[in-house]
């Protein structure tokens, strides 16, 4: 898509919780346009379209995927549909953001990635944490080597939830456990700083429903720089995230995930707090990213480039195997 003054208009696949908050984040972007909802069935579709006013309503994902009034459609379903409804869309020759995780495994994320290229579609993994400002502002400061060289990376994130085998937390049908859940996210953070690990070590425990319910993590890479990592669906955690270097370390917070400042420290220096508050509900720094690459023509995000979501997605995958958990199909 080249640039011109018409809005991106955008498909929504599924009408889940997560679709919701991207929808309403979309009512940030002024140069995005919310122009259908697909579901599986017409109901869902109708019910998710009356509370976000949109004004097409599609009772199958294929119907949507084949609207031609849909430049860009984001793929909102369960971890396991991923792969299979973000290959639907590009077949269509629509553009993809997809929720992460991008898949359920790096098998299934290699073959999304292929099948885009081989297209010249543009397809992205919506981690929309690295899109807040404070995030940006995170990178910058690295960058201008105001920590020295970072060395050891600090992440959690984690929550309580109450047990529910036929849940989608708690379901390894439906790809259930931490480490695809939130796991990802300290995952990603580490690889955006560190990029990708050379050593593995991880421990993680699989609850009553075959999943696993909380892990420790600790990622090595060369020159002895590591990320220590905790993730769980069963306490909470702090959502602190701590990049510490030879010259200083850097906070990213409140929640990391969903930051709205960045804290810089230095020996013999005052402790410098910058605060980034951030507009709408955060999922609109993602969708603005996407068009923007979309008016530029380009295929992917240099943010988070495909090639980093694949490593990504095969470190996740290494990490389930020494735990033991498999999903059915796999």
């Amino acid at each position: 898509m080249s640039r011109s003054s018409r809005p991106v208009r955008w498909g929504i696949l599924g009408t889940g919780r997560i679709a919701g908050l991207f929808v309403t984040g979309l009512a940030s972007v002024p140069e995005a346009e919310v122009a259908a909802v697909g579901s599986r069935t017409q109901e869902a579709a109708d019910a998710f379209g009356d509370t976000y006013a949109i004004p097409r309503r599609h009772g199958s994902y294929e119907a949507l995927a084949a609207d031609p009034d849909v430049d860009v459609i984001y793929v909102a379903t369960p971890h396991t549909l991923h792969a299979a409804n973000s290959l639907l869309c590009l077949a269509a020759g629509k553009a993809v953001l997809c929720e992460k995780p991008f898949a359920l495994n790096a098998r299934e994320a290699e073959e999304v990635v292929a099948f885009a290229r081989a297209r010249g579609l543009f397809l992205m993994e919506a981690m929309w944490s690295r899109y807040y400002p404070a995030m940006v502002r995170a990178r910058e400061i690295l960058a201008a080597g105001a920590i020295g060289e970072p060395r050891l990376l600090n992440a959690d994130l984690g929550f309580p939830s109450r047990i529910n085998p036929a849940g989608r937390l708690y379901n390894p049908a439906l790809g259930g456990g931490a480490p695809l859940d939130v796991g990802v996210y300290p995952v990603s953070l580490a690889s955006m700083v560190f990029g990708t690990p050379t050593e593995i070590i991880s421990r993680g425990h699989l609850g009553e429903t075959g999943v696993d319910e909380q892990g420790a993590i600790i990622l090595g890479y060369p020159d002895t720089r590591l990320a220590v990592l905790y993730t769980s669906i069963r306490t909470p955690t702090p959502h602190e995230a701590t990049i510490m270097g030879t010259e200083g370390m850097l906070r990213i917070g409140l929640d990391w995930h969903k930051p709205d400042r960045v804290t810089l420290n230095r020996a013999g220096q005052p402790e410098e707090v910058t605060h980034l508050p951030f507009a709408g509900n955060g999922y609109n720094y993602e969708a603005a990213e996407v068009i923007a690459c979309l008016r530029d023509g380009r295929t992917e995000s240099a943010t988070m480039p495909l090639d980093e979501t694949l490593a990504i997605m095969r470190t996740l995958d290494a990490i389930r195997a020494q735990w033991g958990l498999r999903y059915p199909g796999e």
